[in-house]
């Protein structure tokens, strides 16, 4: 924890301009609360292809920014879209570059699901984060769909109903890092 607050890194897997999955982030840094520090992981698009003979001592230096960021954190807050059916491909190279540091390695994540079209890539989410260590908190784990016209003109989301639904899961997640 930061200076008394819970410090949570989310995480967007899309690379997309005005993004949903990024809105819903932004949303939930909004909504998190006095108590909770939301910084968002800005270097998905920097990342080299993962290589396991470059996962050592030295990695490249965005794999070294990414695992710095998220040893800062309490707990990780995933959001992505699917593509597919099955996970974005540099965001999972993203998860690829986590493994050999363990730097999802017990610590407390959640992700919401803002897909309308279903959840198959929510469940490739679980199995690499399982396969991670990572501590799954199941209260922190949301489908919460939504569609493009629920972003205003800035793309905010305004629906109480769906704001509501992003604070439930990132006051869960804080709640399980402290």
């Amino acid at each position: 924890m930061t200076q008394g607050r819970t410090r949570i890194v989310s995480i967007c897997g899309s690379l997309r301009a005005g993004s949903v999955n990024a809105a819903v982030l932004a949303a939930a840094a909004r909504l998190a609360g006095p108590d909770v520090e939301m910084s968002p992981y800005c270097g998905l698009d920097a990342l080299p292809h993962f290589n396991p003979d470059r996962d050592h001592d030295a990695p490249p230096p965005g794999v070294r920014d990414l695992r710095e960021d998220l040893a800062r954190a309490d707990a990780i807050l995933f959001s992505t879209p699917q593509y597919a059916g099955s996970l974005p491909g540099s965001f999972k190279n993203q998860l690829d570059w986590t493994i050999g540091a363990g730097s999802l390695y017990r610590r407390p994540v959640g992700w919401i699901n803002p897909s309308a079209h279903g959840g198959a890539h929510v469940h490739a989410l679980r199995l690499v984060l399982d396969k991670a260590g990572a501590n799954v908190v199941e209260a922190a784990c949301a489908d919460v769909p939504v569609g493009r016209d629920a972003l205003d003109a800035d793309g905010e989301i305004r629906n109480e109903t769906l704001l509501r639904k992003i604070a439930a899961v990132t006051s869960a997640l804080a709640r399980a890092a402290t």
